[in-house]
């Protein structure tokens, strides 16, 4: 049998061309943009931009940083990737999920810091759409997303735990279980004020949805909070806000509490202060220490802006570009740190309320920044007011609805324990240490489980004839891959069953696959056959036969040999056996 082949060519598919603004030339330029349209795309994106402006702030004093950051964060990033990202509903800015990431840099590094980490992931996530990887987020199983997101979601709400409840705490400790015990110790120094606010806010957000009403839970439920803080100062009970908690200097010396109400200054990353107030000093220490915490924000910026869109295909029925959505979230990513902006990403609960609003292209994602821009220059005095403890209450919903917990609950009912054991060791790792750590250990835990599996699958078995043949023939089908976790085991089988045999035939036609290790594993079978022994392989498929091809494996006469098929094999065989019995 010769083993030759021309290999197919492939085709990549439309989601591996790279083509800048390619959402905003789909919906706007392909399909006519008429007033109606463009009628929706305005509701949505005022829409959206009232849900974005107290969770940009919010999340932005989760992160470490003062609350204009995150409004930056919205208007800068949140523009620019509408209109350069791969997905035409997605809404990009400050999220929950870098939560656990940010607040550790922001403190060790300060703002500078954390500024030039979201411009080195912009790096990152640019060169991750150039390389076309938008398609890897594909191999990231269920249970391992499932994972990290509740451990995100945990850390988020147990980082809420001290404003919410007004405690006396000036500096949180990296280590988790160190957080706990300081939040536990703390407790006598509860604020009932603030306590009162978080809770105020957090239950209108609770009971808003059962309304029914079109205006997002998240406006009432902080103007809840703001009437609530109100009373508790005239009942004489201190309460943290914005304006209490946060001051800014401007160029000219001003000094001012809660927001400046002016547009994003252009700025220097690596010229801004560090957490004791001075320049951080960039070298090659300080850079070493930035860099992978950069590229973890740029793992979690993938995994998240493309699990958002595909959740937004879902809804819409729409495809969107992986790799350029991954290039505008590394442009925006890129721009966004110059004018004061941390890492952005695109927001699930803000996509799909994108949508629901009645979007239709990324034109409401740049409303939706516009609108956070007018909100700064123009209620910036009020928004001074918020309380810190309904922006916590705030954060403590998204906590809870990142956590998926109907999803967590289903996976444990009725998933295999391996995948359960993988989401709860994923989940316990990005409490304790990092997203990181509980990816890369989640990736490697299901994909041993799932190499266990598949190797199970792999058996011998004897196949039975229509006409017998000779006692020293024996013929058996390997059904499943042979690659290196099954390979051995299956030709060790072979090795056991072929003892006493002259001519031992192997139906491939179910090998899938042969990789590196299971064709060390052949070679190895065929040199330690019997020297009177004869090996016939049948019915080859086509990944097999250019591993073969390419390793140079040829017939042998009278030890090895390949057949088309297992029937030609046999009537061979015959023929040979009736010629020497004449």
């Amino acid at each position: 049998m010769v083993l030759n082949f021309m290999p197919n060519q492939i085709k990549s598919p439309n989601g591996s061309r790279l083509r800048p603004f390619s959402a905003m030339a789909e919906a706007c330029i392909k399909l006519p943009y008429t007033k109606a349209r463009f009628s929706r795309d305005l509701i949505a994106g005022i829409t959206v931009g009232i849900i974005a402006i107290p969770l940009s702030m919010a999340l932005a004093i989760a992160s470490g940083v003062p609350p204009q950051q995150g409004l930056y964060t919205a208007i800068i990033a949140g523009l620019v990737i509408s209109l350069t990202g791969g997905s035409r509903y997605s809404i990009s800015g400050p999220t929950a999920a870098f939560v656990v990431i940010l607040f550790p840099v922001a403190q060790k590094f300060g703002l500078g810091g954390l500024l030039m980490a979201t411009l080195i992931s912009g790096i990152f996530l640019l060169l991750m759409g150039l390389g076309r990887l938008g398609r890897l987020i594909e191999y990231i199983p269920l249970p391992v997303t499932l994972g990290f997101t509740s451990g995100i979601a945990i850390s988020i709400a147990t980082l809420q735990i001290r404003d919410f409840f007004g405690l006396s705490i000036t500096h949180l400790p990296e280590s988790y279980l160190a957080k706990i015990q300081v939040l536990a110790h703390a407790m006598p120094t509860l604020n009932p004020g603030d306590t009162l606010v978080g809770a105020a806010t957090l239950a209108t957000l609770l009971l808003w949805p059962r309304l029914r009403l079109p205006i997002p839970g998240h406006l009432p439920a902080v103007l809840v909070g703001v009437a609530a803080s109100f009373l508790m100062i005239h009942l004489g009970y201190p309460i943290a806000t914005i304006g209490s908690s946060f001051s800014y200097h401007l160029a000219d010396g001003t000094v001012g509490q809660g927001i400046p109400q002016i547009l994003p200054q252009f700025m220097l990353p690596w010229q801004l202060p560090g957490p004791d107030g001075n320049p951080v000093h960039w070298n090659w220490h300080t850079l070493s220490a930035i860099v992978p915490v950069a590229f973890s924000m740029a793992m979690l910026g993938a995994i998240e802006s493309l699990l958002c869109a595909v959740v937004l295909d879902g809804m819409t029925g729409t495809k969107h570009h992986s790799n350029n959505e991954l290039i505008g979230q590394g442009i925006g990513n890129l721009l966004a740190p110059f004018f004061g902006g941390i890492t952005a990403t695109a927001a699930i609960a803000r996509s799909a309320a994108n949508v629901r609003a009645g979007a239709t292209s990324p034109v409401s994602g740049i409303v939706h920044a516009l609108v956070v821009l007018l909100a700064l220059l123009v209620l910036a005095p009020w928004l001074s007011y918020l309380p810190l403890a309904a922006m916590a209450a705030l954060l403590l919903m998204v906590a809870w609805n990142m956590s998926e917990i109907h999803k967590v609950i289903h996976l444990i009912r009725r998933a295999p324990r391996g995948d359960i054991t993988v989401m709860l060791v994923c989940t316990s790792l990005t409490v304790l240490f990092d997203m990181v750590i509980a990816i890369t250990v989640g990736i490697v835990l299901a994909s041993l489980l799932f190499m266990r599996n598949i190797a199970k699958m792999t058996r011998v078995s004897p196949v039975v004839v229509a006409e017998p043949l000779q006692d020293s023939t024996a013929v058996f089908r390997i059904n499943g891959p042979l690659f290196f976790a099954a390979a051995e085991r299956v030709f060790s089988e072979l090795t056991e069953q072929a003892e006493g045999k002259q001519t031992l035939i192997l139906q491939w036609d179910a090998v899938s696959v042969l990789d590196a290790g299971g064709l060390n594993a052949l070679m190895h079978f065929i040199e330690h056959i019997q020297p009177e022994q004869r090996l016939i392989i049948t019915d080859v498929p086509f990944q097999p036969l250019k591993t073969l091809a390419r390793a140079r494996v040829k017939p042998e006469p009278g030890k090895l040999d390949f057949m088309p098929s297992l029937e030609i094999a046999l009537q061979e065989l015959r023929a040979e056996q009736d010629s020497h019995s004449l």
